[in-house]
């Protein structure tokens, strides 16, 4: 091991190689309260050394783990003591936007809301946005086919990488730099990496898919007397703003209550009490003609019973104030230990769903409290519990509770988030075992000697 040490010196130079205690601090996983154990942390600056350090593990059969930002909530980056983190935080690099193709040309480590940032600078937008867009880099984005909260309108990650680079565990390169939407020559290989939480291969360069920026945001905040009414008010905002809705987000009353009551920051635009809260948005061509077209739309939902009260944001402060309650997610740590799920499934089954399940936690944790809210649009509850007990057998029980009662749903383990380990053991709920065996299939095909990121998503057996 000390001459691979020595080796990936020579190639990277002293400081991008940390070992012993210089590891833990410069590898802290959101949520953990220790960084992670591992022989080495790597730090290459470009796709080449990446190259390069994937064939050396490869010839030693060192197991690696690629780290981009950290903010995966699957256990997807923890390591073993003696595996080789590979951090790309280092490849930071925006190679190119171009205006007339739309598209964006970076590096794996480039973070999301630096991309967000360089799109709009160029009077363009990148779609995919969520909470942790400061930290959670581009590759960690592709890896894990994050979703976020414009779902909806512009889909998945998967739905906006055009073109993708990615080294193999024998350290090749596979380079499919797409920069159009139309490209139908064979197998689309991007997809294998896209989702497959770097145990396919690394990726280490991509090019985005931009879109036109929007002139105009309408925002609401809105209070629903059931889940039925904001079910109506979906499919009415769905039809009547012609194809500019952009989010439809759903709390219910006990999210909605945590994180606007001290010690919160934030304060309630709308009484504290109903029984479900929607944060919506339309992107449009024209503030003053969009906005009315909103304001009148939510009046003729209000009238007929599918509002109880409404809050339109009237500047961009307030659409943040808004916004801020929504991804103030850090106040369910105040009950931790927590489990924080994300779970799919269709909209309609969603109350029925959630009533059993908090039927289900009342009756075996008595003092447990249980936090539903997510992208009620695209079919997405994030569901984060605490059991009422430091006890980490009883988070597990909430976990299975939580994934069996999906079954009569035919619902997902995972509508964002991915697998890798915390998930791993309940991946059967969703997928068959024909699916689980093609997937061990790819992995054996790419990765014989599970080398990269070993154990995540399906187990090394």
């Amino acid at each position: 091991m000390s001459d691979l040490i020595d080796r990936f010196r020579t190639l990277l130079g002293e400081g991008a190689v940390l070992t012993g205690e210089a590891v833990a601090p410069n590898s802290m996983i959101w949520g953990h309260e220790q960084g992670c154990e591992a022989r080495a942390l790597l730090r290459p600056k470009t796709p080449k050394q990446v190259s390069e350090i994937l064939r050396l593990c490869h010839e030693h059969g060192q197991t690696v783990v690629p780290h981009g930002g950290l903010t995966g909530l699957v256990d997807g980056a923890v390591t073993h003591a003696d595996d080789v983190i590979l951090s790309l935080q280092r490849l930071d690099q925006i190679e190119d936007v171009d205006p007339v193709n739309r598209t964006m040309t970076v590096q794996a480590g480039v973070p999301l809301e630096r991309v967000q940032q360089a799109a709009e600078a160029a009077g363009l937008m990148f779609a995919v946005d969520l909470g942790a867009r400061g930290s959670a880099t581009i590759g960690g984005n592709i890896a894990t086919n994050a979703g976020g909260l414009r779902v909806i309108r512009y889909g998945m990650m998967r739905e906006n990488v055009l073109g993708l680079e990615a080294v193999l565990a024998d350290g090749s390169t596979v380079s499919s730099m797409s920069r159009y939407i139309k490209n139908n020559t064979g197998y689309d290989l991007k997809q294998l990496f896209i989702g497959s939480e770097g145990t396919l291969g690394v990726v280490t360069r991509a090019v985005l898919r931009l879109r036109q920026a929007p002139v105009s945001q309408c925002t609401a905040l809105i209070a629903c007397p059931d889940f039925d009414s904001a079910a109506q008010l979906l499919s009415v905002l769905e039809k009547g703003l012609g194809g500019m809705l952009s989010t439809f987000e759903v709390m219910w009353p006990e999210f909605y209550a945590l994180v606007t009551t001290e010690p919160a920051r934030g304060r309630p635009p709308l009484a504290q009490g109903h029984p479900l809260y929607v944060l919506t948005e339309a992107q449009g061509s024209d503030q003053v003609s969009d906005m009315a077209q909103f304001e009148t739309l939510l009046m003729e939902c209000s009238e007929t019973g599918m509002i109880e009260d409404a809050a339109v944001a009237q500047s961009r402060a307030e659409r943040n104030a808004f916004w801020a309650l929504r991804e103030d997610v850090e106040q369910l740590w105040r009950f931790a230990p927590i489990v924080n799920l994300d779970v799919s499934l269709p909209i309609g089954d969603m109350p029925a769903y959630v009533t059993s399940l908090q039927s289900e936690l009342r009756r075996r944790w008595p003092d447990h409290r249980c936090f539903v809210f997510g992208h009620m649009g695209d079919g997405n509850l994030h569901v984060v519990i605490s059991t009422g007990s430091p006890d980490p057998a009883a988070l597990h029980a909430a976990e299975r509770v939580v994934y069996e009662g999906l079954a009569p749903f035919q619902g997902a383990i995972s509508a964002e988030h991915g697998i890798g380990i915390e998930r791993r053991d309940y991946l059967s709920i969703s997928r068959g075992p024909a699916e689980i065996a093609l997937m061990r299939t790819l992995k054996q095909g790419l990765d014989p000697q599970n080398l990269l990121n070993p154990g995540k998503i399906i187990s090394s057996a």
